[in-house]
């Protein structure tokens, strides 16, 4: 069975979500960055949302998390929650 575990933050605009990953590709830790500035509760834990099956995330964040390079800061993605940059930890198909 297909499961990924990613981390994400969420932000409410482009302009902050594109800020916040020239910081990150800049050297700033992505789970102190999440921490100070996700509005997802996800935040308090350096953004982590554990593992989970295709179908269990907005179809956007899905998209990504299943099909993208993993340990790559990805994003800006928009979903009906806002801006996301996420970086998939692991996956198994």
């Amino acid at each position: 069975m297909t499961k990924a575990a990613a981390r994400h933050i969420l932000v409410e605009t482009e302009e902050v979500c594109l800020d916040l990953k020239s910081q990150i590709e800049g050297g700033k830790d992505f789970a102190e960055i999440a921490a100070e500035f996700s509005a997802c509760p996800s935040g308090s834990s350096g953004g982590a949302l554990g593992e989970f099956e295709p179908g269990q995330m907005v179809e956007e964040f899905d998209t990504v998390v299943f099909s993208a390079e993993l340990n790559t800061v990805l994003g800006p993605v928009k979903t009906q929650f806002g801006y996301h940059l996420i970086e998939i930890t692991s996956r198994e198909d």
